[in-house]
């Protein structure tokens, strides 16, 4: 076993609970290989992988300790890995790989080092028709559901619905993408989207290119649920049928649209100019 591996377990980890796998055929691997791809793994096992120490730290801080630590050869040596493995329970299982088994899990050039195999967390409340929202109808890139995401749990935007076409929120891709978001919010994925905007308390609001009315101009209700549609076929006629308003963003320049994931920052943000501003007395 490799130096940094003793050098890690000395910071903490016990030895009884090190393992380490060299072949591709041994069996944990196999599971972990599947969690990485295979959407329909992680909901049948209700398991998840979260690829860095931020991940695994945000994961922590929400939702307890994660069943599993896996680390590459590489990871075992750096400093920061060390002193997590170092605080974690004694009884936490430690899986460490060689980098060309690590690297068939990785998801960028540069490896994180270290991941964590974690349950999966289950929204803590129902779905409430009087709260903000965010809706995302068909938004399949997970880098632009994992940023949306990430804007929401920013401006306070707590529940998010997803019709059973998006991307998935959970995985590896869209994990990342998020940051840690997703243990701040009420996910609901495969959510009837018609259903909640039919009986929704709130004002639903829509972007478009061609609406009539400017976001900036558009008075925004106390309780707003904003709809997001994937970039190449927008909403479905179902959803935008059961939409209160559709508004467009003003761009003076030269393009046509935006991505999606910017267009839903500009408006949760301007949601949150215009409460700030209400909230200081007009100012």
């Amino acid at each position: 076993m490799p130096a940094a591996s003793a050098q890690f377990r000395a910071g903490g980890t016990p030895a009884a609970d090190m393992k380490r796998i060299s072949s591709r055929d041994n069996p944990h691997y196999r599971e972990l290989k599947r969690l990485h791809a295979s959407a329909r793994e992680r909901r049948r096992s209700a398991r998840l992988l979260l690829d860095g120490l931020h991940l695994i730290t945000a994961y922590q801080q929400r939702c307890g300790s994660p069943a599993e630590l896996v680390v590459s050869d590489s990871g075992a040596g750096r400093r920061e890995i060390i002193d997590h493995l170092a605080s974690c329970p004694p009884v936490m299982p430690v899986t460490q790989l060689p980098d060309a088994l690590w690297a068939e899990l990785a998801l960028v050039d540069t490896p994180s080092g270290i991941m964590a195999v974690a349950a999966w967390p289950q929204p803590p409340t129902a779905i409430d028709l009087a709260a903000d929202a965010v809706l995302l109808d068909g938004v399949q890139d997970p880098g632009n559901v994992g940023s949306i995401l990430r804007s929401a749990a920013a401006a306070g935007f707590h529940q998010i619905l997803l019709s059973a076409d998006c991307a998935q929120a959970w995985s590896p891709k869209t994990l990342r993408a998020g940051m840690g978001a997703h243990f701040q919010l009420a996910i609901h994925e495969e959510s009837d989207l018609p259903a909640f905007l039919a009986n929704y308390h709130g004002l639903s609001i829509a972007t478009a290119a061609n609406a009539p009315a400017g976001l900036f101009a558009t008075d925004l209700a106390p309780a707003v649920a904003w709809i997001f549609g994937s970039e190449g076929q927008g909403l479905r006629a179902a959803v935008l049928a059961a939409t209160h308003l559709q508004v467009h963003i003003p761009m003076p320049g030269a393009c046509e649209s935006l991505n999606v994931a910017a267009a839903a920052a500009i408006c949760l943000f301007e949601t949150v100019r215009r409460r700030q501003r209400t909230a200081d007395g007009g100012r």
